[in-house]
């Protein structure tokens, strides 16, 4: 016996309309004229009620064909105010959706037929009203102000414009259910990677998911908040400290900004580590290693280990400014470094050294030695005649025995990078003096950032100068690893009193336009940052951006491998969409053919001519989840998310809705508004006006008394 289907056809007329104003016709009858259905006035009663149920239930039965018809053309607005994202304990707001399964895919191809075309698309009244705003734009007044009117933004408009988002209504409107869509938050352990192209709505899921973090308390405690935003999102930083505010925690607020050194917060990427070798890690990881580099970089690594753990025997902390004085002069650092060596082993040694370097001269000096300051030369001719054994020392005098020229050669590719992270004001963020009480500026590190619980905001100024930023992200990125590092060795209160091994909080680290800061140290951050409570949000526009980073496809793909959580908005890149599509199951949609035919009769003397037949034909098909064209037709604000193990999710964002209890210090203004002004901004997608005039004076020099800046160790624990 063959199975009967059930064929879903939602894109119809609603024929239950007639049944329900046939009810409606009914139940007044039985009420004014009784008698005329042979009723008494009491049964009249009785018989309007019933034909007013009746009525009731077609009439839903029709709402679901006329709201199902509405939102394939126009969604329902959803706006939210900041203060109205709901903030969980338990779980992670990402917007309003619903899940997506194989009933969804079919209603999906059902609006692409021919015949359910007059539903899916604009109706001739709108398309004639967009053709008259066109030519009516620069019409005398009365002309235009008929162009105004329909395009008035209001719901009593019958030919209201769509809002400016583009894409497909259809992939959200073909589920008129929507429900809050949530991640539990044991789940972002896991990593989360947001793809989508350039104004889609990428930075406005961040806010909305920046607002929960700051917000949101776990058992009495906040959570670390580290957002790393390369070109600078003024609306983004204005709702940190918002929602810091908001939160109590404007205390624990940091700003790290590039383009404004005279109001950010400093930050030494390599002052703080675990072992020595870390340091030249940081620096050289950030070198090329491809093909002949590579040899060029383990010496500059060497290199680099040789200074840091000479500075550290010295007493002195490791900085960029350091680091760069004595690879341009590792004489002095030598010179330094023997003096303290031998007044504290052999105070006679210094003796003996000053006697040789009295007797040398441009004719005694071995050739390899030549361009080296004497001492140098002397202190290198009593070790030879010593033995002395010192790592740190034994490192120092082999650097030195170099030919002056072929060490030049060898680190040049080294300097170009110190260059970067030690030019203008910006070696006083990079490389801070510890010992300047007149400076306000507070100066942080990863660690006592997590341990304060604090909120982060990073701004490279990307768009000023690309290479400086990328320096310095992947810096915090390689720190960011060594701190996760021991925090999963040892927990993140080791050394302190009554500290618990183990002890981990959430650290939740938004990367926006991530594939342009990160390097190799990205990959363990990912693969075993988990581990320690770090947990990625990645935002980027293509595989292909990550891939060009790294300069490899298989190691791209051990990043992206290592997201489990996927929520991806519109993209332009077909490789980037098959990343979420090929991750899918097919299943199987039924669509219904008619069939008809007629056959002449083989029979002249018979009374029939001929014979007609006409058949409803049900045909499966399997079709993919959903295709790449679907994810590339999205509107903004819109995208798909695989979260929870492999359950596809449709959701959309809200529209952020003006709250006027938002306030930011006189400085944080400031920096705002030039943010706004200079940077391209990737905020109000839906709606961009144009910037107001550009800022052309500097910032003012009382610009530090509306955010009083403090120390570390200043503000609460």
């Amino acid at each position: 016996m063959a199975q009967a289907h059930a064929i879903e056809v939602l894109l119809r007329p609603a024929v239950e309309l007639y049944t329900v104003a046939v009810c409606a016709g009914a139940a007044l009858l039985c009420v004014a004229a009784p008698w005329t259905l042979a009723l008494n006035p009491s049964l009249g009663w009785g018989g309007a009620l019933c034909f007013l149920a009746f009525g009731a239930i077609r009439w839903r039965e029709a709402r679901v064909i006329l709201r199902y018809r509405r939102n394939i053309r126009r969604l329902p607005r959803y706006v939210m105010t900041s203060r109205e994202v709901p903030v969980s304990q338990q779980r992670l707001f990402l917007g309003r959706g619903f899940r997506w399964d194989q009933r969804h895919t079919h209603r999906l191809m059902q609006t692409y037929r021919p015949e359910f075309r007059r539903y899916v698309e604009p109706t001739p009244f709108y398309r004639f009203a967009r053709r008259l705003e066109e030519r009516l734009e620069f019409a005398p007044f009365p002309l235009s102000r008929l162009a105004r009117l329909s395009a008035w933004d209001s719901a009593i408009n019958p030919v209201r414009p769509l809002p400016p988002v583009g894409g497909l209504p259809r992939l959200h409107g073909i589920e008129p259910e929507e429900v809050d869509v949530t991640l539990p938050l044991s789940e972002r352990v896991g990593h989360t990677l947001v793809t989508g192209t350039t104004r889609v709505g990428k930075t406005r899921l961040a806010e909305l998911f920046i607002t929960q973090d700051i917000r949101r308390q776990v058992n009495g405690e906040h959570e670390v908040v580290i957002v790393i935003d390369p070109k600078g999102d003024a609306d983004l930083l204005k709702r940190m400290y918002v929602e810091a505010k908001r939160a109590g925690r404007e205390g624990e607020f940091y700003v790290f900004h590039l383009g404004w050194p005279d109001i950010s917060a400093r930050y030494n990427a390599v002052g703080r580590f675990g072992r020595i070798s870390e340091v030249a890690t940081r620096i050289a990881g950030q070198l090329s290693g491809e093909g002949n580099s590579a040899a060029f970089r383990e010496f500059a690594w060497r290199f680099v280990n040789i200074i840091a753990r000479a500075l550290v025997e010295l007493g002195q902390r490791p900085d960029y400014l350091l680091i760069q004085r004595h690879v341009i002069n590792i004489d002095a650092l030598f010179i330094e470094y023997a003096a303290q060596f031998f007044a504290r082993t052999e105070p006679k040694a210094w003796d003996v050294i000053v006697q040789l370097e009295a007797r040398l001269n441009d004719k005694n000096i071995p050739r390899h030695m030549i361009g080296r300051e004497k001492r140098v030369v002397a202190i290198e001719q009593y070790l030879s005649q010593v033995r002395v054994y010192d790592p740190v020392l034994d490192g120092l005098r082999s650097a030195v025995r170099y030919d002056r020229t072929y060490f030049d050669k060898i680190v040049a590719s080294l300097l170009p990078l110190l260059e970067k992270l030690t030019t203008g004001k910006i070696a006083q963020l990079l490389a801070p003096s510890y010992s300047d009480l007149n400076d306000p500026r507070p100066i942080f590190d990863w660690m006592q950032v997590i341990r304060k619980r604090a909120i982060v905001y990073v701004g490279l100024d990307a768009l000023s100068d690309t290479e400086v930023a990328a320096a310095v992200g992947n810096s915090m990125f390689a720190d960011l690893v060594s701190v996760a590092g021991h925090i999963y060795k040892f927990g993140v209160d080791d050394g302190l009193p009554g500290a618990a091994a183990g002890a981990k909080i959430p650290i939740n680290v938004h990367a926006d336009e991530f594939a342009e800061l990160m390097g190799e140290e990205f990959i363990p951050m990912v693969n075993k940052g988990g581990g320690a409570g770090v947990q990625v949000t990645a935002y980027t526009q293509t595989l292909s951006d990550i891939e060009a980073r790294i300069g490899s496809r298989a190691k791209a793909g051990q990043v992206v491998g290592n997201f489990n959580n996927l929520i991806m908005l519109r993209v332009r890149e077909t490789a980037t969409a098959e990343l979420l599509t090929r991750q899918l199951p097919k299943v199987e949609v039924y669509a219904t053919s008619l069939v008809s035919g007629a056959t002449d009769s083989s029979d002249p003397q018979g009374n029939t001519a001929f014979t007609s037949n006409t058949q409803d034909r049900i045909s499966a098909t399997s079709v993919p989840l959903i295709e790449p064209a679907h994810v590339v037709a999205l509107p903004k604000g819109q995208a798909f998310a695989l979260i929870e193990g492999g359950h596809l999710w449709k959701i959309r964002m809200p529209l952020p809705a003006p709250d006027p209890d938002e306030a930011m210090p006189h400085d944080l203004q400031e920096l705002a508004r030039y943010m706004r002004q200079h940077y391209v901004d990737a905020g109000d997608w839906w709606n961009s006006p144009s910037p107001a005039g550009l800022q052309d004076s500097a910032l003012p020099d009382d610009l530090l008394e509306g955010l009083e800046p403090q120390s570390m160790d200043e503000q609460r624990p």
